[in-house]
């Protein structure tokens, strides 16, 4: 199977990029300048940029691909082109999509792929949703071959997966008190990049995808309490300090995490993922959040240069405390 990634060198398109190699896949992936990450072995590297339509198509020539992924698109302007530059020169066109498409605050969960997509204000999954449906246009009224995938908050060893990265780490070990939005119960869907991809890869070239969007990711359900408790005992401490503060408040001291908070991160969110499950017969992930922290702390304590405060935000965090 030949497979082309339009970027797809950041954490998750890396993973399923080694996947996919590892399957047998001929796989190759374009990047605009040199690939952040190293690639997987057997990855034929590409370089173009996947925004400009002519030369995308001066790059790849004539050559024809059974799927195409792009893992850049974030703006309908990022996708100019492609529906004509793919249609007839792909057997499937797969668009990185986002959970965060679905409205909140949600009415129906467990969340499926057709509840509602809407968000007016935060503006990464509104310009997602602007994608989605230019793309579903092109495969409504023509013969583009689309799949569109929804993955939602995927992590690896070199991401510490709240939104006070190492800051909230530092403070743990040095006893210090670190805050979680709302009362620490609302649920939350993570997944390791390496069960993405897993679950990602056999979706690759599979006509039964055509035309449908696919919520891609684990069934580790967590609070944020046990998301910050795992990350502490990760790194090593019994009985972290973990202060509950409303998103409002929070937002008030943290002006840059409004959006995401009020979008986002406060809501729960269960996800139905009986459509995965029926296109990837067999899936189940295979590393748990509690394995995937102790991951991240001995790959952040195994370089040091990773360790980057926040002191603005630790300052932050005193005076809400404080109040």
């Amino acid at each position: 199977m030949r497979v082309l990634f339009l970027g797809g060198a950041g954490m998750i398109g890396s993973a399923a990029a080694a996947e996919a190699a590892a399957r047998g896949a001929d796989v190759t992936v374009v990047t605009r300048s040199e690939p952040g990450r190293p690639l997987a072995e057997g990855v034929r590297p590409l370089r173009a940029d996947v925004r400009d339509p002519a030369a995308l198509k001066a790059a790849l020539g004539a050559e024809e691909f059974d799927a195409v992924v792009n893992w850049v698109g974030f703006t309908p302007d990022d996708l100019r082109g492609h529906p004509e530059l793919f249609s007839g020169r792909a057997g499937q066109y797969v668009f990185i999509s986002t959970c965060s498409v679905f409205a909140r605050p949600v009415a129906q969960l467990p969340v499926t792929e057709s509840s509602p997509r809407r968000q007016p204000v935060f503006g990464y999954p509104r310009d997602k949703i602007a994608c989605e449906l230019l793309l579903e246009d092109a495969y409504r009224s023509g013969d583009f071959p689309l799949t569109i995938v929804r993955p939602a908050h995927v992590y690896d060893r070199t991401v510490i997966p709240v939104l006070a990265g190492w800051t909230a780490i530092e403070r743990m070990r040095a006893g210090r008190p670190v805050v979680v939005h709302g009362d620490g119960t609302s649920l939350w869907s993570l997944t390791h990049s390496r069960d993405f991809a897993r679950a990602f890869v056999p979706l690759l070239g599979l006509n039964h995808a055509l035309g449908e969007s696919v919520n891609v990711l684990s069934d580790d359900i967590l609070t944020w309490d046990q998301i910050h408790l795992a990350l502490a005992a990760a790194a090593g401490v019994r009985a972290p300090l973990l202060r509950h503060r409303s998103s409002e408040s929070i937002a008030e001291h943290v002006p840059g995490w409004n959006e995401v908070l009020e979008h986002d991160f406060r809501h729960s969110m269960l996800f139905d993922t009986a459509k995965l499950r029926r296109l990837v017969p067999g899936f189940a992930p295979e590393v748990s959040f509690a394995e995937g922290a102790r991951e991240a702390l001995a790959h952040y304590d195994a370089h040091p240069e990773l360790q980057s405060v926040d002191h603005d935000l630790s300052r932050a965090f005193d005076a809400l405390l404080a109040g």
